[in-house]
């Protein structure tokens, strides 16, 4: 087993990168799960029962990370000494920020169940295009820096999808 201080893609053994395999990193996780589990440490006393636990727990978050596409995006950014800082850096750019604009506008504007299912399809395609992108920067031009302004978008894109969402729910 490595050390807990491994990072996530050293833990399940998988490249660092944006591209992932969900049915491998699903597997590694179930694997590394059945190794670890607490009941394998009952005869080896409280202790090992905890470590066992500890390591249970680093597992699945780690399986969190990798699995969801914004976080694991934020993740690598992270490595590879750019953090997000979505808190204090909100920078985008201008082609995006009007998008938003539209998007929002359209989302108030609108309660006909047609066009808010056509605004979803538009936030999903674009999520898409965006996490496309991030493969491209992260895994093939190693370029970080503009990875660090998809995640952003692509933290955007996530939070108004539940907005449409919230809306849909309520007109059907």
């Amino acid at each position: 087993m490595k050390s807990l201080q491994a990072n996530d893609f050293e833990l399940f053994e998988l490249p660092q990168q944006f591209a992932l395999d969900r049915a491998q990193l699903d597997e590694r996780w179930k694997a590394l799960q059945r190794e670890v589990h607490p009941d394998r440490f009952a005869a080896q006393g409280a202790a090992a029962q905890r470590m066992a636990m500890q390591w249970s727990v680093r597992i699945n978050e780690a399986y969190q990370r990798l699995k969801d596409p914004l976080k694991r995006a934020a993740y690598l950014c992270e490595l590879r000494g750019q953090p997000v800082n979505a808190e204090s850096n909100t920078t985008m750019p201008p082609a995006f920020l009007m998008q938003q604009m539209e998007w929002r506008e359209a989302l108030e504007d609108t309660s006909d169940v047609a066009a808010l299912e056509n605004l979803a399809d538009d936030v999903a395609a674009e999520r898409s295009r965006v996490q496309q992108s991030l493969g491209q920067l992260l895994d093939v031009q190693q370029d970080v820096q503009a990875a660090v302004g998809q995640v952003r978008a692509l933290m955007f894109i996530e939070r108004f999808t539940t907005e449409v969402n919230a809306k849909l729910d309520q007109h059907s």
